[in-house]
C-alpha cells in the first residue's frame, strides 16, 4: 500500500537536502517527490540559504536576490514501512511534517 507525507521547509535548501537523502538513503524513486511553494508566489522559503548569503549579508539589488515568500513543501509518496524513515529524514533537515495519508 502507498502513502504521502507531506513537510514544509524554511529554505529551499533544506528541502532539497532532504528529498536528496529519501532519494539516496531509502531508495525512493525521484518521481515520487514533488517540492512547490506553499503559497501560490514562488519562493527560495522563509530563511536565506548559503547561495542567498553574500559578505554575511542576504543579496540585495541583483538577479541572485532571493524570493523569501513563504515555505517549500516537500511532498512524497512511499510504499508502507518507511514512514518513519520518511519521517526522520525530514526532521533531520529541518521540516514540519503537515500531513501524512
Amino acid at each position: 500500500m502507498s502513502k504521502t507525507m507531506s513537510a514544509d521547509f524554511k529554505s529551499r535548501r533544506d528541502a532539497e537536502t532532504a528529498v536528496e537523502h529519501i532519494v539516496q538513503e531509502h531508495g525512493i524513486d525521484q518521481s515520487a517527490v514533488t517540492i512547490a511553494p506553499v503559497g501560490d508566489d514562488n519562493t527560495a522559503g522563509t530563511e536565506a540559504a548559503r547561495a542567498d548569503i553574500e559578505d554575511g549579508r542576504l543579496k540585495e539589488g541583483t538577479e541572485g536576490e532571493p524570493a523569501l515568500e513563504g515555505e517549500i513543501r516537500v511532498t512524497v509518496a512511499f510504499d508502507d514501512g518507511l514512514t518513519e524513515k520518511v519521517m526522520t529524514s525530514f526532521e533531520t533537515y529541518g521540516g514540519r511534517a503537515i500531513d501524512a495519508a
